[in-house]
């Protein structure tokens, strides 16, 4: 199924539930997603704990929606263990997609460092190209943004249009307090690494904790000035790369 070539609402549609949603609890506006969308809707989860706990709100909501995560290669051992611990528990209808390209095959083109030489290049093969694809015949996405993550995401709704696909930022208004409190109220094991530290967790190479004064993602491409990996802006400017060409 190819994604739809128009968007299901139009924006002044978005404004006005963006306005509704703001008086909404996330449950709520979750619920309202799996009506309006019973089929070609995805969760996206890194399995941080943003998107485990909207996988564990959609338990008991629409828990047949599948949960996409991306296997960029570079993960954090913890944090493929804590997956198949989140998976296992919540019996997560989970779909992994990764690169076209093997890993072994990509160190081989591209070097090992990558991430180092020509970070965005890095994220395009491994988590952009791969998104692209999960998101083939979707109409909407539900993923774990929050307003107070980074100062480019403190505008955010709690719905967007990205091409025709409506993203859906059910926690917009929480803050990490919020998450942890939910969590430990349905007795949700947290991240090993949140316990080191650690406040937003990507690949490995190109995550740390944040920096002292800095916002919860500072710790992403720290001493650059990437501020996110693509995902979130693949949509309006849809321009893959080759991935048969070297990096120069």
């Amino acid at each position: 199924m190819s994604t739809p070539s128009k968007p299901p609402f139009s924006a002044d549609a978005i404004e006005g539930l963006n306005r509704r949603f703001e008086q909404s609890s996330p449950e709520q506006i979750l619920g309202w997603a799996a009506a309006t969308f019973p089929t070609d809707i995805i969760l996206t989860c890194s399995f941080q704990h943003d998107g485990v706990v909207i996988a564990h709100m959609l338990r008991s909501i629409a828990p047949e929606i599948p949960v996409v995560f991306i296997n960029t290669g570079f993960h954090f051992q913890e944090t493929l263990d804590y997956r198949n611990d989140i998976v296992k528990l919540l019996k997560l209808n989970l779909r992994e997609v990764g690169p076209q390209i093997p890993f072994e095959q990509f160190k081989d083109r591209y070097g090992a460092d990558l991430y180092n030489r020509n970070p965005d290049l890095c994220c395009e093969i491994n988590k952009v190209g791969p998104m692209r694809r999960a998101l083939e015949g979707v109409q909407a996405w539900i993923n774990g943004r929050r307003r107070n993550q980074t100062r480019e995401r403190n505008n955010i709704g709690h719905l967007g249009l990205m091409g025709s696909v409506v993203k859906i930022n059910p926690l917009a208004r929480w803050t990490s307090k919020d998450t942890f409190r939910y969590l430990n109220a349905h007795s949700l094991p947290t991240h090993p690494l949140f316990e080191k530290g650690y406040t937003s967790i990507g690949c490995q190479p190109c995550t740390g904790p944040p920096l002292a004064g800095e916002d919860e993602r500072s710790g992403r491409w720290a001493g650059s000035n990437k501020r996110e990996c693509g995902i979130h802006t693949i949509l309006d400017n849809d321009t893959p790369t080759d991935e048969s060409k070297p990096d120069k």
